[in-house]
């Protein structure tokens, strides 16, 4: 215990003689010395042990990073992924060193004492903080799901292929003509089983299985997911497989929700290149729902295709992107802060990510960026008989969402 408690302040450094006084109460004046001595030294330890829990824990697992450090002087290079195993193997934050400024934070997140306030004592009980934060991924739907509420208000009930799903109604806009509904999925506050890290050459590796089974009996089958991050110097890949292991068919989409920095914080100059030539309706910014009609996004404000990206100025965005131009079967989207001599490529590489949302509101120096299966609502009636992304899972098989993000300077 000495040796943990470590010396007492200087202040504290007194001198004990425990040999009976002259008055014979040794106890008694011992007692009293303890009283006082035994609470400031008790301080500092609990404080640290305190402290050590804010920073490795959250969501009731050990924080998790893995990291390398930069070699070139040239270019950028990635140098540490942190991870949250307890909240969905959710990244807390992405760092990559560029030469001449250091370390760079590509995601826009608090600190880990900051993140496991949000998280642990602050979130709901949906974990719908974790979705305002780094980047969570979502499954096994993104993006916006109505259906008809219960008369609670917790759950929203829609069909697919004539089979009921049951959801939490856990979000709702701020307006009073506002529709409770679900969104981003059902695994924000999942605990992570089998976590690992392993060396693959130089780079590392990091992997976790969540056995979603039935979603919390929101879902048709049971769900086996392996999420993995893989760090090297010139790329964060990020991939989930989801494998169907119950004995019927259910529907399944995958993405994430990486909220992506600019380090200048002028955002009016920041640049997105969104390479989609259809952006689909909305009824307003506070529902966010499609009406089901998909517009050409020529000579309007989404018309995000231009090299080198658009400036995003003051335009709110909140829209989902589709009819993908894909290049050497990559879905680049670009953010490029000028200012600070930076930017981002995040590359979606899974031929299942059919649309890309953009969450970028105007008075925020950061822009979300979501390549996902699905269109919103993708078992609205609104969509009629058209594909809206959903995939379907029979038993045994999987499907793998998988994205890279690579940093450069403009």
């Amino acid at each position: 215990m000495a040796s943990a408690i470590g010396p007492a302040p200087a202040r504290l450094r007194v001198q004990l003689h425990f040999q009976e006084s002259a008055e014979g109460k040794p106890l008694m004046r011992t007692l009293l010395l303890l009283a006082f001595v035994l609470p400031a030294l008790m301080a500092g330890p609990l404080a640290l042990v305190s402290y050590a829990q804010a920073a490795t824990e959250i969501g009731g697992q050990g924080i998790l990073t893995i990291r390398r450090a930069a070699s070139n002087t040239s270019k950028p290079e990635f140098t540490s992924v942190t991870l949250a195993p307890g909240r969905g193997m959710q990244i807390l934050q992405i760092t990559a060193n560029f030469p001449g400024k250091g370390s760079v934070d590509v995601l826009a997140s608090p600190d880990l004492a900051g993140a496991k306030k949000m998280l642990d004592v602050d979130d709901d009980a949906f974990g719908n903080l974790g979705y305002r934060l780094g980047s969570a991924f979502l499954v096994p739907y993104p993006n916006r799901i109505r259906g008809t509420l219960s008369a609670d208000g917790k759950t929203v009930t829609t069909q697919w292929q004539g089979k009921p799903l049951t959801l939490p109604a856990n979000n709702i806009g701020h307006l009073p003509t506002a529709e409770r509904h679900a969104m981003h999925g059902l695994i924000l506050k999942a605990g992570t089983d089998q976590v690992s890290v392993k060396k693959v050459g130089g780079d590392e590796e990091a992997t976790g299985i969540i056995h979603a089974r039935d979603f919390g009996g929101h879902w048709l089958s049971q769900t086996d997911l392996e999420i993995t991050v893989r760090l090297t110097a010139d790329a964060v890949e990020a991939t989930v497989v989801a494998k169907n292991v119950g004995h019927v068919d259910e529907p399944m989409a995958i993405a994430w929700h990486p909220y992506f920095n600019l380090p200048s914080g002028d955002r009016t100059q920041a640049r997105v290149r969104i390479p989609a030539s259809n952006v689909a309706e909305v009824d307003n910014y506070d529902n966010v729902f499609p009406t089901g009609k998909i517009l050409p996004v020529d000579n309007t404000k989404y018309d995000l295709r231009a090299a080198g990206g658009t400036p995003l100025g003051n335009n709110f965005f909140d829209d989902n992107w589709s009819h993908i131009d894909w290049q050497e079967s990559l879905a680049t989207v670009q953010v490029i802060d000028p200012a600070a001599h930076y930017g981002v490529n995040i590359d979606g590489m899974s031929a299942q990510i059919e649309t890309i949302q953009m969450y970028a509101p105007p008075d925020k120096s950061f822009v979300a960026i979501e390549h996902q299966y699905n269109f919103a609502d993708p078992f609205g009636k609104e969509w009629g008989k058209m594909d809206t992304g959903m995939v379907t899972l029979k038993p045994g098989k999987s499907t793998i969402w998988r994205v890279r993000l690579r940093v450069f300077v403009p």
